[in-house]
């Protein structure tokens, strides 16, 4: 079988090996990616009637997402929610791979492994496993309360409590991507820079940042996007005041059955998602951190 694989290869040229090494990846991105999208932004303009999609093309879907508020005030909440979970991720995600890659020695798999615990469980066990601990009658308030001390409830069914729980699920992503940046990373950079005199702080703003910026950028993307879809948090955390932009997407699938509706809001979805992985693209040089695979 080997042999004969080895033969095809060879007929088929550079090119032809190419191209039949990336068919399976296309194919996936065509079926997968390409195909739903067309399908979403094409269901977008039509409407819905008793649960079934009528190819009656217009624009009314659209004109009830920007003719109603609630709708914006949705989004924009969502928006505002995905950047400071992402920000936030960020700054906490960092000391963290940091000390993986530079002091995990041995440990740095079991370290990295042991962020993957909680995906050993499903999202609704995750999440609502939040609630045992921030909940009424959670392993915080019940500790408080053995001390005399008034429980905590202003936390638990709030916007803060889906950004915890945002936070919590997807910062193990952010903390892969900046330590898989900094796994190849030369250290003795800054032992050099500190010999020169350079403070720790201007070592790692001038050595450190720019050489893994590109680890950080996958990382906000690996956040933001999910977050921004996100529709389970603010179902078991968030309460009615905390609804997100992709609880109420999920309800046109099912509950409502607007599907045409449904559509046009995944499609303004894709679209501000894509706006800022196109805003994160223009500030990073692919070709001198060498994603591309070419020198600068």
């Amino acid at each position: 079988m080997a042999t004969a694989t080895g033969g095809m290869g060879r007929r088929l040229g550079p090119e032809g090996r190419f191209l039949l090494m990336a068919l399976p990846g296309a194919l996936f991105i065509i079926f997968f990616l390409l195909l739903p999208i067309l399908s979403i932004f094409v269901f977008s303009f039509w409407r819905t009637e008793s649960y079934t999609l009528i190819a009656d093309w217009n624009l009314d879907n659209y004109g009830v997402l920007f003719g109603q508020g609630t709708y914006m005030t949705f989004l924009i909440r969502t928006f505002i929610t995905a950047v400071l979970v992402s920000l936030f991720c960020l700054v906490y995600a960092w000391p963290i791979a940091y000390f993986i890659a530079k002091h995990g020695d041995r440990y740095r798999l079991l370290l990295i492994l042991a962020l993957a615990a909680p995906f050993f469980t499903g999202i609704i066990l995750r999440v609502t496993g939040i609630q045992s601990v921030m909940g009424p009658v959670g392993v915080v308030n019940l500790t408080l309360m053995e001390f005399g001390l008034p429980p905590v409830e202003f936390i638990m069914f709030t916007q803060t409590a889906v950004g915890i729980g945002i936070v919590y699920l997807f910062i193990p992503f952010m903390v892969t991507a900046i330590y898989l940046s900094l796994l190849n990373f030369d250290f003795e950079l800054l032992e050099v820079a500190k010999i020169n005199g350079a403070k720790p702080w201007r070592a790692f703003i001038e050595i450190t940042w720019p050489l893994n910026w590109i680890g950080t950028v996958i990382g906000l993307v690996l956040v933001f996007v999910p977050a921004m879809a996100e529709s389970i948090t603010s179902r078991f955390l968030g309460g009615p005041n905390a609804a997100s932009f992709g609880q109420i997407l999920g309800l046109q699938f099912g509950e409502t059955g607007t599907w045409a509706l449904g559509s046009a809001m995944g499609v303004l979805l894709f679209i501000v998602s894509s706006a800022v992985l196109f805003a994160m693209w223009l500030t990073v040089n692919l070709q001198r951190s060498g994603f591309t695979g070419k020198e600068g």
